[in-house]
């Protein structure tokens, strides 16, 4: 069910390694969770962040979940289509409802994540 290309936290973030940058997102999990998502607010482009901060808020019609970067780096890129349209969220987690891009600090920072087969265990375990 998830990705076997990303890597995935506790918080239900994914991340996509390119090189010295991570893609974050949510994942179809935390989108199915918030229901319709109604305001993202992410942060600015140029912003360091020491790992496990948060980095921003997703609103939805049921709840507000707090995004946390699960690395240490500066922010590179954010995706103002996700904030002009909070739905991109729901629609597409994985492609269009990416959030940011951070340039990271310390690969160490990614010992920490799950791959898709722990993050669904943990997701099945109702720990989640």
């Amino acid at each position: 069910m998830y990705s076997t290309n990303l890597l995935y936290t506790r918080d239900h973030e994914w991340v996509r390694v390119e090189d010295d940058v991570c893609v974050l997102g949510i994942t179809e999990f935390a989108q199915q969770e918030l229901g319709e998502v109604v305001f993202v607010e992410l942060p600015e482009a140029g912003q360091v962040f020491d790992a496990n901060d948060e980095i921003g808020t997703i609103e939805s019609v049921k709840a507000v979940a707090e995004v946390y970067t699960p690395v240490a780096g500066e922010v590179i890129e954010v995706n103002e289509a996700v904030a002009d349209d909070p739905e991109l969220l729901n629609e597409d987690p994985y492609g269009d409802g990416w959030l940011v891009k951070i340039r990271f600090s310390s690969a160490d920072d990614l010992k920490s994540l799950m791959t898709a087969e722990q993050y669904e265990a943990y997701v099945q375990s109702g720990e989640a």
